[in-house]
């Protein structure tokens, strides 16, 4: 099979695409024929090796990882201890080394993919709209008629961190540059600020709830605009270093002040991916997917992901595959 490798740690010059051994689902994997994929920051991160507290997870002299997460495919095998899955069925979620025509993955982190949803758009959902939807609801407590402001609302957690805040009734704000304005107002933002324009940070509105995928304010300034009780979600930042920072200045500045600043990392389960189908099967959420690029392109695809310019997704498709 064909599949995206890397052997040193570096630019995504490092990416090869070769052909290699298929894998074999094991006791309690799923094989997935993979009909497309999609790119996070995490990637590129892992691909550098830096910060280099990051190799402990992927080789500290050279990677003994395939690059790869988000995953929507056909089951072609099963192993015996699985239960809730057979050949054929059409899936998303994720696991290692998605960045190939083939991946066995874990059944826990697996859904039935929605059959009015296409595999590019399954496969763009996962890591982006798992951390979108946790961060929103399970350490943001979102509820109906709040106040909530999404701080990179055109990336790939962002737009779907609109479209699910919305789909809990809340009013949400979504901050973006100048040419991504129409868009997060067309995903359903009640309105958007244009941060090249205005700083929200200084503004006179305040919210229930800030979910922050890009870490260019500091917590200070976040508190300005936040109402007494009201909580930051940091999902995100300029790199692992400063989001690690970041999210110890948050548990220790929770100790002294109102408003409550926290730090996560998702978990994929079964559950959410489900949660997240749904969402997409009744029209409540729909992937914005900037640009889609083929299995051998992924150097380039990785490349563009990490100018920081992406609106929405970036998709892998499979030569083989059309969606």
């Amino acid at each position: 099979m064909k599949a995206i490798v890397y052997s040193n740690y570096g630019s995504p010059d490092v990416l090869r695409y070769v052909e290699t051994e298929e894998p074999t689902a094991g006791d309690n994997e799923v094989l997935i024929k993979v009909r497309a994929a999609s790119v996070n920051p995490l990637d590129w991160r892992l691909m550098r090796g830096r910060p280099y507290i990051l190799r402990i997870l992927t080789g500290l002299r050279k990677p003994d990882t395939r690059p790869g997460r988000d995953v929507a495919g056909e089951v072609v095998a099963v192993g015996r201890n699985i239960t809730q899955f057979k050949p054929g069925d059409e899936v998303f979620g994720a696991c290692p080394g998605a960045l190939a025509e083939y991946a066995c993955a874990s059944e826990s982190r697996l859904a039935i993919k929605p059959t009015s949803v296409s595999f590019d758009q399954a496969a763009s959902v996962p890591v982006a709209g798992l951390t979108a939807l946790q961060g929103l609801r399970d350490w943001g407590q979102i509820q109906p008629e709040q106040k909530v402001l999404i701080n990179g609302a055109a990336g790939g957690v962002g737009t779907f961190a609109v479209q699910i805040a919305k789909s809990f009734g809340a009013d949400v704000t979504g901050v973006c540059s100048t040419r991504n304005v129409d868009m997060v107002r067309s995903i359903g933002a009640d309105r958007a600020v244009d941060y090249t324009q205005e700083d929200f940070t200084k503004g006179t509105q305040h919210y229930d709830l800030i979910l922050d995928n890009v870490g260019n304010h500091s917590l200070s300034a976040y508190r300005r605009v936040l109402n007494p009780k009201g909580r930051c979600v940091i999902a995100g930042g300029p790199g692992i270093g400063a989001i690690l920072a970041r999210a110890l200045y948050a548990r220790v500045w929770s100790r002294f002040v109102s408003q409550d600043f926290g730090f996560f990392a998702a978990k994929v389960t079964k559950e959410d991916l489900t949660t997240l189908g749904q969402l997409m099967e009744t029209g409540k959420m729909t992937p914005v997917i900037d640009r889609r690029y083929r299995l051998s392109e992924v150097p380039e695809a990785v490349r563009y992901l990490e100018e920081g310019h992406a609106r929405g997704k970036v998709v892998i498709t499979m030569e083989n595959h059309k969606t």
